[in-house]
């Protein structure tokens, strides 16, 4: 079953920050439905509000309070297609702000559409081998069990009270201000490349018309790979970055000195390798792709070295 935007009301971004941020100026460009993101913070809603958004604050930390005024007169979530792109909590293995989340539905109205923005890291290590939505996940890193435990507990609920969920795994993420240009500046040494694992990647502003694309065209209950389908391996990634804002590469070690210098969570992602099979993506969503690789999405990037985020896939 797929959804028309004539049947939202209106659209709620939970976790509304830069990729928030773009699906919401895609709608606001496509169509009238109002549009308000979800954050954390006072500081964070004032940011969205000076680029047009509409932003409301909700501490997904804490349990919805039955006082609530943003829970009581806020929220309007009948008929609401909501993303949730909120991150888990950065310990354990359950993410308690998806089960606190879901509280909100039952004390309000229900909305009429989720999707949920996870990772790939939930397939965990599958020897670069092709993979696609039906691959059974076999999440290791904690992160990735955090990720899996939200998937499961919207899904769940959404087969409850039969509200269509959508799930889209993502591989990492890349823009302007999510390039490691700082750790290839300070020369960090990274894994020799017939050792890297294959990783698979997005462009932020394809990602955000993955997520459009999803609302209207999904099908209830579906998993979509996001992923540019051209996989390459990690060293790679970084030697492409290096090699495109002309600074050295980063120097390459084996895996005993990786053990020694590199920090646990880049560890971790090394550990893993897989390929992404995006074509359900292309198919039935019918995305098309600005960036199908690296080199033509680091045409759209600038040096930025003050966000330096981690590929998550």
């Amino acid at each position: 079953m797929t959804t028309q935007v004539k049947d939202f009301a209106r659209v709620f971004i939970l976790g509304c920050g830069d990729i928030g941020s773009r699906v919401a100026l895609r709608w606001q460009q496509q169509n009238g439905l109002p549009i308000t993101g979800l954050v954390r913070s006072q500081a964070s809603a004032e940011r969205l509000r000076q680029q047009g958004i509409d932003a409301l604050v909700l501490d997904l930390d804490q349990p919805p309070a039955d006082d609530s005024v943003t829970i009581q007169a806020k929220l309007t979530l009948q008929q609401a297609l909501i993303y949730y792109f909120a991150p888990p909590p950065k310990a354990g293995e359950q993410d308690t702000r998806m089960l606190h989340f879901l509280q909100l539905p039952d004390r309000i109205q229900k909305p009429a559409r989720i999707i949920y923005l996870s990772t790939s890291g939930v397939y965990g290590d599958q020897a670069g081998h092709l993979i696609d939505e039906d691959t059974p996940p076999r999440p290791v890193a904690a992160r990735a069990k955090r990720r899996y435990f939200a998937e499961q507990a919207v899904r769940q609920w959404g087969e409850a009270q039969q509200v269509p969920v959508i799930t889209l795994r993502t591989g990492g993420i890349y823009a302007p201000d999510r390039l490691p240009l700082k750790r290839i500046r300070d020369q960090l040494p990274m894994i020799h490349e017939h050792l890297a694992p294959t990783t698979n990647r997005i462009h932020a502003d394809d990602l955000a018309q993955a997520c459009v694309a999803a609302a209207n065209k999904g099908r209830a209950g579906r998993i979509y790979n996001i992923s540019d389908g051209t996989p390459s391996n990690m060293t790679e990634y970084f030697n492409t970055i290096a090699d495109y804002f002309g600074l050295p590469r980063p120097p390459t070690i084996d895996w005993r000195e990786a053990e020694k210098q590199l920090s646990p969570s880049m560890l971790s992602y090394l550990r893993e390798s897989r390929q992404l099979d995006n074509r359900r993506m292309l198919e039935e969503l019918g995305v098309q792709l600005q960036y199908p690789d690296l080199q033509r999405g680091l045409a759209s990037c600038r040096p930025d070295t003050n966000h330096q985020k981690m590929p998550s896939a």
